[in-house]
């Protein structure tokens, strides 16, 4: 294993967010003596673990670490039941004293340990009030006068399938930084929405009518064909047409531009008002970008996975000044950079991270680039 995989599985253990797969790894690495020692180390050095490592109760260890693993997938747990006491009794070996460190003051007073802000998803009804989602839930919908109109199925909502007639009737849902969510409007396309971004739809729309939504932030879309209903998203000055596509749009406030990004299909951007003139057409792998406040949208050729990877957690950096990438990774860990190192700001970087914890990504570019930087609970400062 190379050295950078078994830091990254370290930290994924300590933080909580390891998969029975890489416990398993963490415990194969963990066999040799020497990578216990260099386990200790590691927590002492990055998680403030004073000399009281050896101090523990190695049964309780190991009853915590056989309810996690259980916790994480039960099925899992019964077929390898028998083994799990293995795991546990080599990562008893090299945690010694981690128990303590998980129930003591110390922990309190880590400074090498990013605690994110935990904001909630706000939906906000057609009468103006404003409700939490708790992604852990299912529950029904209602309108202003009870009407059930989808429900809630944990991290998506889903929209009743019907076209109404009369007015329509609009929600309007809040993404924080740090979280993602998913929409399924009322004609079957699923909207997923990242950190910091804002969609508003019709709760039904209306027959005989275009699809319309309005989007600030980013979202990936896979719109529903329906040929008597074009769906439209107005995304701040560039507004996107489609029949039935998926697509991707990038249309953050603090942006310079708003991109377009189509995976699929057929999709024509234009500004204002629509004419034959002011349309431009992508075709899937290419991108529209328009400069805020300039009238033209400009198309090149792209990658796409580069930018619908985050729909899966992942975050990829292709030539971004690190200004850039400060930017997104406050969005998807809700937490906050301090730069004081403008000249840093300005360098380009390449990067690719599935979906890791924070500390993962702040010791690669330290150990890549030598980023010096402190840690103060979701705050991080840049030297």
């Amino acid at each position: 294993m190379t050295v950078k995989k078994s830091e990254r599985l370290m930290v994924k253990f300590i933080t909580n967010q390891a998969s029975q797969d890489e416990i398993e790894m963490l415990t194969e690495w963990l066999k040799e003596e020497g990578n216990q020692i260099e386990f200790r180390e590691f927590v002492k050095t990055n998680y403030a673990i004073d000399s009281t490592m050896n101090t523990f109760d190695s049964a309780e260890i190991r009853k915590q670490l056989s309810e996690r693993i259980q916790k994480e997938n039960n099925v899992f747990y019964k077929r390898r039941f028998s083994s799990y006491y293995k795991y546990a009794a080599i990562l008893v070996v090299a945690l010694g004293g981690f128990y303590f460190y998980k129930n003591s003051d110390v922990s309190k007073e880590k400074q090498n340990v990013v605690i994110p802000r935990q904001d909630e998803i706000v939906l906000k009804l057609d009468n103006n009030s404003e409700e939490e989602i708790d992604t852990a839930d299912t529950r029904n919908l209602t309108d202003k006068d009870g009407n059930i109109i989808g429900r809630q199925e944990k991290n998506r909502l889903v929209y009743n399938k019907v076209y109404a007639e009369g007015k329509l009737v609009y929600n309007s849902i809040k993404i924080p930084y740090g979280k993602k969510f998913e929409v399924q409007l009322s004609d079957g396309t699923i909207v997923h929405l990242n950190a910091g971004t804002s969609l508003t739809y019709p709760v039904q729309f209306l027959k005989n009518q275009g699809r319309k939504v309005q989007l600030t932030g980013e979202a990936y879309f896979e719109v529903a064909k329906d040929k008597a209903h074009p769906f439209t998203v107005n995304a701040q000055e560039v507004n996107v047409e489609v029949l039935g596509t998926r697509f991707n749009v990038d249309s953050y406030i603090d942006n310079n531009s708003t991109n377009v990004v189509l995976a699929e299909g057929k999709v024509s951007l234009y500004k204002n008002q629509k004419t034959n003139e002011n349309q431009v057409y992508l075709k899937p792998g290419s991108r529209g970008s328009n400069i805020k406040g300039q009238s033209v949208i400009k198309i090149d050729e792209v990658n796409t996975d580069y930018y619908t990877a985050w729909v899966k957690g992942s975050l990829v950096f292709k030539n971004d000044s690190f200004a850039d990438i400060i930017k997104k990774l406050e969005r998807h860990y809700n937490v906050t950079f301090i730069n004081r190192n403008k000249m840093l700001g300005r360098e380009i970087f390449n990067a690719r991270f599935d979906n890791e914890p924070i500390e993962v990504v702040l010791k690669y570019f330290s150990d890549s680039y030598a980023i010096d930087y402190t840690i103060d609970r979701d705050k991080i400062t840049i030297k």
